[in-house]
């Protein structure tokens, strides 16, 4: 059963405040559920052969990499410049995941980045609040 337009306008302004109104670790957070998110129903369509939900997971996981890599200062902690080779290597795979229907690098892509999701969200457990609107409070990020 589908949404209502109201019902989907209403979820559309709801989710916008979540974003404009989240701290930048907590974006970072829910850039990765996302992520996360997109790889499973990425797999999931690889597993059942449907290509085209699976490539529109995965330029979806792929542009969020790209959002990743983009916003990521790697000039302000030491791990910066392996975070960004990881992220790199993870975009090449979902590309190449994609074109060869690869669901083994979808699910390397998973391995790869599910401990960093956790690692956020505990992150994001300890820290105190922070407007979004700030610079990324040193996390390398915003």
């Amino acid at each position: 059963m589908s949404m209502t337009a109201g019902a989907e306008a209403q979820k559309l302004r709801y989710n916008r405040e979540a974003v404009l109104s989240a701290t930048p670790v907590r974006l970072l957070t829910m850039l990765y559920d996302r992520l996360m998110l997109d790889l499973g129903r990425a797999e999931a369509a690889q597993i059942a052969a449907n290509w085209a939900v699976a490539s529109e997971n995965l330029l979806h996981a792929q542009a969020i990499v790209s959002e990743l890599s983009g916003s990521l200062k790697v000039e302000l902690w030491d791990g910066g410049e392996g975070l960004l080779a990881l992220y790199t290597f993870v975009s090449n795979s979902l590309v190449n995941g994609n074109i060869h229907r690869d669901v083994e690098r979808t699910r390397e892509s998973i391995a790869l980045l599910e401990p960093l999701r956790q690692a956020w969200h505990e992150a994001a457990q300890s820290m105190p609040a922070q407007p979004a609107r700030s610079t990324g409070g040193g996390l390398g990020i915003g």
